[in-house]
C-alpha cells in the first residue's frame, strides 16, 4: 500500500506542478467562452460602408416596397446596359426583376461580384413574398367578391406573431407538478456527454502514453524491482484520473464563479438579451445540478477505470506508441458509438437504445449522462452504476494480468490471441 501511494504520488503531483497542466486548466475555460462569446460578436458588426444596388423592376410593382437603410441603398434604373461593369467598383450588385413574382416566383435574380450577405437575401425574400401574399389576398377578394373587411382580417391573421408555446410540466412520484425544460435537459445532457467523452478519452490516452513511455525507456524494469506490477499500474492510473478529476473541480469553481459574478452585476436578472437556451436555464431552478454533478463524477471514475485499465494493458502490450493503433482501434470505436448513441438518445431519452447504452458499461458513462437530466427512475441509475462498478472489478482484473507480462516483454508485437493467452499465466 506504501509503494501504491507513492507511485499515485509522482503520478500526481509531477503534472500537477507541470505549467502547461496550470495554463491549460486556467485557460480552457477561458478560451471556450470566447469560441462562442466572438463569433457572436463579430457576427452583430455590420460592415459600415453603404451598399449600392441596382434595381431593375420590369413589372414596376416591386421597387417601392424595397426600402434602403444605413447598409444598403437600392437605386431603380431602366436597363442594365454599361452597369455590369461597374459592379465591385460603383455598385454591389444588380436586383432584376422580370416577371410577376406571383405567378413566376423564379423570376428575380441578383447579380454580384462578392457574395450576397445573408440579411440582403433574408431581406428581399421577406419583402418579395409579403407583396406576393398582398397581391393574392386582393386577387381572391376580387375573383370571389369578398369584401375588404374579411381580407384585412385575414391579413391580420397571417401577419400576426403571437405564437402558442407548449409549457411543459413534470410529474413526480409524490404527485406534484413542477415546471421542466426539454431544451434545458437535452442542453445539459449534450454538455456533460461532450466532457464526459473528452475527459475519458484524454486522461485514458495520458496513461497509455506514460506506461509506453516508461517501457521504451526501460523506467519501468527498475520500478518493477521494488514495485509490484499491479501497483505501478493502478498507481499511474489513480494518479492520473487525479489529475482529471483536479482539473474538472478547477473548471466547476471558475465557472460558479462567472454565473456568480452575473448574478452580482445583474440583479435584475434581466436575461432578455441572452440565447433562448440561457433564458431558460436562469429562470428554471429545478434543475438538480448537485445530483448531476454527483452522477457525472461517479460516471466518470467508473467509465475512467475501465478504459484507462485497457489503456495501461495496450501500452504494456507494446514497444511503441505507433504500436498501440491495433489495440486501440476497437476500443475507440466503441467510444465513438456510445457518443453517437448519446447524441440520438437526445430524441428519446427513454428509449430502447438509450436504455440497453446506459446498462453496457462501455457505452454507460457517456449515455447515462444524456438521460440523467431528463430525471428518469433512480433504480435505472443504481441499476448502471452498479453494473459499471462491478465491471470494474474484472477489467481491472484481466488488465493487470496482462500488464504484469507485456510490461518486460520487448521485441515483438502481439495478437490479441497472445493477450488472451497472457491471461492464463500464473
Amino acid at each position: 500500500m506504501r509503494n501504491l501511494n507513492l507511485i499515485i504520488q509522482r503520478e500526481y503531483l509531477s503534472r500537477i506542478k507541470k505549467k502547461s497542466f496550470i495554463l491549460l486548466t486556467l485557460l480552457t475555460p477561458i478560451l471556450f467562452i470566447l469560441l462562442f462569446a466572438v463569433p457572436v460578436f463579430l457576427s452583430g458588426i455590420k460592415d459600415s460602408e453603404v451598399k449600392r444596388i441596382v434595381v431593375i423592376d420590369e413589372t414596376g410593382k416591386y421597387i417601392p416596397h424595397l426600402k434602403s437603410s444605413e447598409y444598403y441603398l437600392f437605386e431603380p434604373v431602366a436597363n442594365d446596359e454599361g452597369i455590369k461593369t461597374k459592379i465591385g467598383k460603383e455598385f454591389f450588385g444588380i436586383l432584376q426583376i422580370t416577371e410577376d413574382l406571383s405567378i413566376y416566383p423564379k423570376a428575380v435574380t441578383f447579380l454580384s461580384e462578392k457574395q450576397a450577405p445573408m440579411d440582403l437575401l433574408n431581406y428581399l425574400d421577406r419583402t418579395f413574398s409579403e407583396v406576393v401574399m398582398e397581391d393574392k389576398l386582393e386577387g381572391l377578394a376580387a375573383a370571389d367578391g369578398i369584401d375588404m373587411n374579411t381580407i384585412n382580417n385575414i391579413r391580420k391573421v397571417v401577419n400576426t406573431s403571437n405564437l402558442v408555446s407548449v409549457t411543459t410540466l413534470r410529474l413526480d412520484t409524490s404527485g406534484t407538478e413542477k415546471e421542466s425544460s426539454t431544451a434545458v435537459a437535452a442542453g445539459l445532457g449534450g454538455t456533460f456527454t461532450l466532457l464526459m467523452y473528452m475527459f475519458i478519452l484524454m486522461y485514458g490516452a495520458m496513461v497509455m502514453n506514460g506506461v509506453v513511455e516508461e517501457k521504451s525507456n526501460r523506467i519501468v524494469e527498475v520500478m518493477i524491482s521494488s514495485v509490484k506490477p499491479f501497483d505501478l499500474m493502478m498507481g499511474k492510473i489513480i494518479g492520473i484520473g487525479l489529475t482529471g478529476l483536479t482539473q474538472l473541480f478547477v473548471w466547476l469553481v471558475m465557472v460558479s464563479g462567472i454565473f456568480i459574478v452575473i448574478g452580482i452585476f445583474s440583479p435584475t436578472n434581466d436575461l432578455s438579451g441572452l440565447p433562448n437556451i440561457l433564458q431558460q436555464l436562469g429562470s428554471i431552478v429545478s434543475v438538480n445540478w448537485i445530483e448531476i454533478l454527483i452522477y457525472f463524477f461517479l460516471f466518470f471514475i467508473g467509465g475512467y477505470l475501465i478504459y484507462a485499465s485497457l489503456f495501461a494493458m495496450f501500452g504494456a502490450a507494446v514497444d511503441s506508441a505507433q504500436d498501440t493503433q491495433q489495440f486501440v482501434m476497437p476500443v475507440t470505436l466503441i467510444f465513438i458509438f456510445a457518443l453517437y448513441a448519446g447524441m440520438y438518445s437526445l430524441q428519446n431519452p427513454d428509449g430502447p437504445l438509450a436504455f440497453w447504452c446506459s446498462m453496457i458499461p462501455l457505452t454507460s458513462p457517456i449515455v447515462m449522462m444524456v438521460r440523467i437530466p431528463f430525471e428518469i427512475p433512480l433504480w435505472e441509475k443504481l441499476l448502471s452504476l452498479g453494473i459499471l462498478y462491478i465491471t470494474i472489478y474484472f477489467v481491472v482484473r484481466f488488465a493487470a494480468k496482462i500488464y504484469r507480462i507485456g510490461i518486460l516483454m520487448y521485441g515483438k508485437k502481439p495478437s490479441i490471441k497472445e493477450l488472451i493467452k497472457w491471461f492464463s499465466y500464473k
